[in-house]
């Protein structure tokens, strides 16, 4: 299921919320009518939660069906609510605490930004049990704002050039294409969540722009 809905109150959904193919993760205050949304788009249980103490889940966290890895800055509360939902969680080093902002992961594969340190990305490799690729792209470190994806497809932002669509379907192992959301945002990462289920886009998408997200996370075959 597709849906251009405002969750948040501005286009940036995949800022306070996080979803993969189990589970979606939503802020406390979020309402629970735009909770049930979610629930209903992408098929998933939804949770309430907070990282850091903060709404900003999108943005502090990134998981895939394999684990989480979190801000360093975690509270022990709320890692245990994570570990008891079955979730493995790891922190990051570092000063980097906007980990969903440098990291775009699925079931097969993460790219993130280069100034990761090799701790940092082997932890990534071992928590979400993915091969991890570090770079730029389109000229920006902010990969998991650029980047859309899932276990079906991605959308990346479209300033992106051609090596550089070629390099995310060898990474994430899924066909994908550029776009963007909210009547031209280039930031899809940040402006929308999917999972292999459905996606949710800022609510001011245009039609051309949704023809393009159902396209390019690989919703064509699904029968809506």
């Amino acid at each position: 299921m597709l849906k251009r809905v405002d969750i948040v109150g501005n286009p940036n959904v995949g800022v306070f919320t996080l979803a993969t193919d189990d589970l979606a993760i939503v802020p406390y205050n979020l309402l629970d009518e735009k909770a049930e949304i979610i629930k209903e788009t992408l098929e998933v249980d939804v949770v309430k939660a907070s990282i850091s103490g903060s709404s900003l889940i999108g943005s502090l966290a990134v998981a895939n069906s394999n684990g989480m890895v979190v801000s360093p800055h975690v509270l022990d509360r709320e890692v245990k609510q994570f570990e008891d939902l079955g979730i493995d969680v790891a922190t990051i080093p570092g000063r980097y605490t906007a980990l969903g902002n440098i990291i775009a992961a699925n079931d097969k594969g993460a790219i993130v930004s280069p100034f990761l340190s090799e701790e940092a990305i082997n932890i990534i490799e071992n928590t979400l049990d993915v091969n991890v690729e570090a770079t730029s792209m389109v000229g920006s470190d902010i990969i998991g704002s650029l980047i859309q994806v899932t276990n079906k497809g991605f959308l990346i932002s479209s300033q992106a050039v051609k090596s550089e669509i070629k390099f995310a379907q060898e990474v994430f192992g899924v066909e994908g294409d550029i776009g963007t959301v909210g009547r031209g945002i280039a930031l899809v990462g940040a402006c929308s969540i999917a999972n292999s289920n459905g996606a949710i886009v800022a609510k001011d998408s245009t039609g051309p722009e949704m023809a393009r997200v159902e396209e390019a996370l690989g919703f064509l075959d699904d029968d809506f």
